[in-house]
């Protein structure tokens, strides 16, 4: 019952910062300023980032439900919340302020933000760890997109 009531909470903590995140985009990937950019060759469609995160949310959820509910220190909530701060500054970083290295910068930190709670929690969360591969690739594919646009825009 608590991590099914802790899935509840991360869903829609995650989910609401995806909502707020896309808020901030200010259109986002239809705006004039991105489709005007030079994008990577291998940028995915439009609709395989609303499925790829959809995925990574439900995984992220579960993950953290299952975490929380073996440990839960101060450290554990400080990461996560530094990920929810990360995640949703970067809409606003490179849709709406269009700062290009400013935006991988934040990625970057992202990235490693995840991946040290792939590392870090590893032994403690046991067999749900690959929950977070999903999250992992993303952020690789979307740290390679954005140095794309830094580097040939």
């Amino acid at each position: 019952m608590k991590q099914l009531l802790l899935f509840l909470i991360f869903g829609v903590i995650n989910f609401g910062g995806l909502a707020f995140g896309s808020w901030l985009m200010d259109n986002g990937p239809l705006s004039d300023w991105y489709t005007n950019l030079n994008q990577a060759p291998w940028t995915p469609p439009g609709w395989i980032f609303g499925v790829a995160w959809t995925i990574i949310m439900l995984c992220f959820s579960v993950y953290l439900s299952k975490l929380f509910t073996v440990i839960k220190t101060k450290q554990l909530i400080t990461v996560y919340i530094l990920q929810v701060i990360l995640n949703v500054s970067w809409n606003f970083i490179f849709f709406n302020l269009h700062q290009v290295l400013f935006a991988l910068i934040t990625i970057l930190l992202l990235t490693v933000v995840i991946f040290y709670m792939f590392f870090k929690y590893k032994k403690t969360a046991n067999n749900i760890s690959f929950l977070l591969l999903p999250y992992m690739v993303w952020l690789l594919i979307a740290t390679s997109l954005n140095a794309y646009i830094l580097i040939y825009n």
